[in-house]
């Protein structure tokens, strides 16, 4: 992965009683998608499969830190501060 990437983690969603936050990734020129707590890419365009299975590893071992940054992600505070 040459390319410096960077990371953002959504706020924490509810669907049929089971909590979910979203992982994106980018270079500037690829993006993949996946979720946590199952830690897997759901969405990707331009990363190599073996990079793909990285960055789902990456999310297994963060996993932690992942949950509580998606917990303290509150969007109407983003709102507030646009």
């Amino acid at each position: 992965m040459g390319e410096e990437l960077h990371m953002s983690v959504s706020q924490i969603f509810s669907r049929d009683g089971r909590k979910f936050a979203c992982v994106s990734f980018t270079d500037g020129k690829r993006t993949a998608e996946g979720r946590i707590p199952e830690c897997k890419i759901h969405s990707n365009q331009g990363f190599e499969e073996e990079e793909v299975r990285q960055l789902e590893e990456y999310m297994g071992r963060e996993l932690m830190t992942l949950k509580k940054m998606a917990a303290n992600v509150h969007v109407i505070d983003a709102f507030l501060k646009g």
